[in-house]
């Protein structure tokens, strides 16, 4: 099939009803849209996102970091509706000048941090803490050559493969078939990792994984896209396992949930400000009728 030839005018003009299912909110500029504080709860940390790949990798490392011990990795997380605009409030922005969730606000620093970008955050908290991230600089280097993998990689299965496959209001061969194989070609380079390596960058468990897991981890359970089939996503074996491994993780299942907007009631928890309110969850999904 060849696609229709498209011409490039001599100079580009913002078409705001050019399609797609993010249409009514992407635009060519930056800055706030309306005025709107953002709220502010009760712990240092304060977290706006939603549970998209990228807020999910920083809910599993919160909840992993207090699964560990760290009590003062408590945190406040506030929903930021991404359909509706929200990322673009004066507030938000003041945050987040790229208008990008997730961003976190560390009010236990005077004056207080604020940390934008998911591979900055989770870098920031590893040290923060000192977990997660190995002390020797070999380690230490191998597991951010991958955490900056990701966050090269990833914008080619989203906003390139993700996009043109699910969201783009027509199909085209080219820019699907071009991005699909790039995708392929990502996770042979991290099945050939995975092959000799329980985690992605060695035997300990990482930001690395963090960051990686909930794009790609997410792809081959086909959590996202809903492409599994069409990437053949189960020759991957080695990422399978790995996926399925960490999928079984305590924290990581609580750091799913965490602004979720979407799917089963109990599965969401679209505001998180202390671990009990994971258990009433729980108890929802015993006595959903309560």
């Amino acid at each position: 099939m060849t696609d229709d030839t498209y011409t490039p005018p001599k100079v580009w003009k913002w078409d705001s009803e050019s399609g797609g299912k993010f249409a009514s909110i992407n635009r060519p500029i930056a800055g706030p849209t309306h005025d709107k504080a953002l709220s502010v709860g009760k712990h240092p940390l304060q977290l706006y996102s939603l549970a998209t790949p990228n807020g999910v990798k920083v809910t599993v490392m919160l909840e992993e970091l207090l699964e560990s011990g760290i009590s003062d990795a408590e945190y406040d997380a506030y929903l930021v509706n991404i359909s509706d605009g929200e990322q673009f409030g004066s507030g938000f922005v003041e945050v987040n000048p790229n208008s990008k969730i997730p961003a976190m606000v560390d009010y236990s620093q005077n004056p207080p941090q604020r940390i934008f970008e998911s591979g900055s955050i989770l870098l920031y908290l590893a040290e923060k803490f000192g977990a997660f991230i190995p002390k020797d600089i070999a380690g230490r280097t191998e597991c951010l050559s991958w955490l900056f993998w990701q966050m090269g990689s990833a914008p080619m299965l989203g906003g390139g493969f993700g996009h043109f496959y699910a969201y783009a209001p027509e199909k085209y061969e080219y820019p699907i078939n071009r991005y699909a194989m790039e995708v392929k070609r990502q996770l042979d380079v991290l099945d050939r990792q995975l092959a000799n390596n329980q985690y992605i960058a060695g035997d300990e468990y990482t930001i690395a994984d963090m960051a990686i897991w909930p794009w790609y981890g997410a792809l081959v359970l086909n959590r996202v896209y809903d492409a599994a089939e069409f990437l053949e996503a189960h020759t991957y074996t080695h990422v399978v396992r790995w996926a399925k491994a960490i999928d079984e993780r305590p924290a990581v299942q609580r750091g799913r949930m965490v602004n979720r907007a979407w799917g089963e009631p109990n599965e969401q928890l679209r505001e998180r400000h202390d671990a009990s309110d994971f258990e009433l969850k729980t108890q929802d999904k015993i006595d959903p009728e309560g």
